[in-house]
């Protein structure tokens, strides 16, 4: 790794123009096991705002997607923002400026740091400590697929396994079944994305459901994809299955 300088509560993110404001999305809660609180809000797509002990960190944040707006001004500034790659649906640079503090670690992949000038690099297989209660894995996140390989060539883009005061958070990126994903274990919650050609279909992303074992599941990054029946096909499996929107 290197540095490069320089209440649950469900509410539904509006559909149309208008930039929906941050308490606007619906929010799963989990507990770590000390009694923490850790918060995920469904953005949109692949953004994912998680809240943790009054630090805020931003996935993949995007301001724009078809006619879903993200009006990141009304967000609380970020204390991380984590970028898997440099496509449009993943790096925006007008979310970031918007999320961004004096003090905001942005922690990305080599190609992303080379576009915006700065940023802290992590490689596939790096490891970095954000503070005392949280820390971060880069994972490989590739296509496998012959005719798919260029989108995500193996060893340039990331997926993410960030850990909260011990909860184990997977965000895949995108990515299909790589045979990596048997080295991630005891994962609580797990983002696995799930859009051909990009990422998976339904049927790769339930075999890497079944690899990985997360306690709960949300698919993302699923587009028009009908994720509807990945619970009943993940029911024997005892992964819980959380559809969000996600598209």
């Amino acid at each position: 790794m290197k540095i490069i300088a320089l209440p649950l509560i469900l509410g539904l993110m509006s559909a149309c123009g208008h930039g929906a404001s941050a308490d606007a999305y619906e929010t799963d809660t989990f507990v770590t096991s000390s009694g923490k609180t850790v918060r995920f809000h469904a953005l949109t797509h692949a953004s994912i705002r998680i809240e943790f002990d009054g630090k805020e960190i931003e996935i993949d944040p995007v301001s724009k997607m078809g006619d879903r707006i993200i009006d990141y001004t009304t967000f609380p500034k970020a204390d991380y923002i984590l970028v898997t790659h440099e496509h449009f649906d993943h790096l925006d640079t007008a979310a970031i400026r918007a999320l961004t503090k004096k003090e905001t670690q942005l922690i990305t992949n080599q190609r992303c740091a080379s576009m915006l000038g700065y940023g802290t690099v992590m490689a596939n297989g790096d490891r970095l400590t954000l503070n005392d209660e949280m820390t971060l894995e880069a994972v490989p996140a590739y296509n496998i697929t012959e005719g798919h390989l260029q989108f995500h060539p193996k060893g340039r883009d990331n997926g993410f396994i960030l850990t909260v005061d011990g909860l184990r958070i997977y965000i895949a990126g995108d990515t299909e079944d790589i045979p990596e994903m048997a080295d991630i274990k005891d994962i609580d919650v797990a983002f696995l994305p799930c859009n051909q050609p990009y990422t998976m279909t339904v049927d790769q992303l339930v075999r890497a459901a079944r690899i990985i074992k997360p306690k709960t599941l949300f698919p993302y990054h699923y587009g028009q994809t009908d994720v509807s029946g990945i619970a009943d096909m993940l029911k024997t499996d005892g992964v819980e299955v959380r559809i969000r929107h996600y598209e």
